[in-house]
C-alpha cells in the first residue's frame, strides 16, 4: 500500500461510512481525515484523485471495483482494509500498517469537521465557552468552519492516556 498525501508529508485519509469514530480519533491524533458515506465508485474516486488513503470496512469493495480493471486510471487508491469492529483496535491497525507516530503530527484539527483548528485568544472564547472552563484555561483552539472552541482540559487527559494505550 502507498501512503496517501503531499510526498513527505503526513498521510490524509478518506474512511468509509462504517469507520467515522475512526476518522475522529485520526483528527484527534492530528491527521486530515476526511469521513464519507459516498457510493462506492464516488469513495473511490475521491480518495484516487484527492490524494488519500482509503480506510474501509468493506473487504468486497476492492475487489468488487478492481475486477478487470485494464486502465490505471481506474485502478483502486492506496488503501487499508480495516479488520476490527473496536475503534481503538482500529487506530492501532492504521498506526501500525503505515508506521505512524501518533505525537508527530503538530496539527490539531476539529474532532466534528476535520478543519485545522487555529489559536484563540482566551478574551475571543468569552461567552462561548462554561465559564468553568474561561476562568481555568488559557489555551484555546477554534475551528473557523464550525465553531466549535477546544481547550485542554480533563478530556484531554483522558485522550492522551487511550494514546498511550494503543500503542503499547
Amino acid at each position: 500500500m502507498r501512503s496517501g498525501g503531499e510526498p513527505g508529508g503526513p498521510p490524509r485519509f478518506l474512511a468509509d461510512a462504517m469507520l467515522g469514530r475512526l476518522a475522529t480519533w485520526l483528527r484527534i491524533l492530528g491527521y486530515d481525515a476526511e469521513y464519507s458515506r459516498a457510493e462506492d465508485d464516488a469513495l473511490l474516486r475521491r480518495a484516487r484523485d484527492e490524494g488519500r488513503i482509503l480506510l474501509t470496512r468493506d473487504s468486497g469493495l476492492l475487489r468488487r471495483r478492481s475486477a478487470g480493471v485494464r486502465n490505471p486510471a481506474d485502478q483502486p487508491p492506496p488503501h487499508l482494509l480495516v479488520h476490527s469492529d473496536h475503534v481503538v483496535e482500529q487506530v492501532r491497525q492504521v498506526v501500525r500498517s503505515l508506521g505512524l507516530d501518533p505525537g508527530a503530527t503538530s496539527a490539531r484539527r476539529c474532532a466534528r469537521c476535520n478543519a485545522v483548528l487555529k489559536p484563540r485568544a482566551k478574551p475571543e472564547v468569552a461567552g462561548r465557552v462554561p465559564e468553568f472552563v474561561w476562568s481555568h484555561h488559557d489555551a484555546f483552539w477554534g475551528c473557523s468552519t464550525c465553531g466549535r472552541i477546544y481547550w485542554a482540559g480533563s478530556h484531554r487527559r483522558r485522550i492522551d492516556e487511550t494514546i498511550r494505550a494503543l500503542m503499547a
